[in-house]
């Protein structure tokens, strides 16, 4: 029976240090991100066309691209994203959001600050002079 309750707790160490190693994982970066400065856009200068921007900070890392026509946001689309769960609920409100005002001065998704702060300055990227 000592045998067993040894195997028994060096499970639940590891269980509880695999626990802990994901919690600094998964929370590695979010004040950094939180802190991410955006500067807003400038569509007058900005001929028709495509353009492609990349943010890329730990684990939030994306490339989007940004369409424009008559100076003015019609779309945007993620060409490569650091959310691999098939789920894209922030990034449809951040975009619906960016094309509704034109501009990254937009409120975040609540929830996402981070992940909202990380699309964004893709965004700007991608537009910059």
């Amino acid at each position: 029976m000592k045998k067993g309750k040894r195997i028994l707790l060096g499970v639940v160490a590891i269980v509880i240090i695999f626990i802990i190693v994901m919690f600094f994982k998964v929370t590695e970066g979010l004040s950094e991100g939180a802190k991410v400065t955006l500067n807003g856009i400038d569509l007058a200068s900005i001929p028709d066309g495509s353009y492609t921007g990349t943010y890329d900070f730990k684990r939030w890392s994306n490339t989007v691209t940004v369409h424009v026509e008559n100076h003015q946001i019609v779309d945007i689309e993620i060409i490569e994203d650091f959310i691999d769960d098939g789920t894209s609920s922030s990034s449809d409100e951040i975009f619906r959001r960016v094309i509704e005002a034109q501009n990254t001065d937009i409120d975040v998704v609540s929830g996402a600050t981070v992940t909202s702060k990380a699309y964004l300055k893709a965004i700007e990227n991608a537009l910059e002079d």
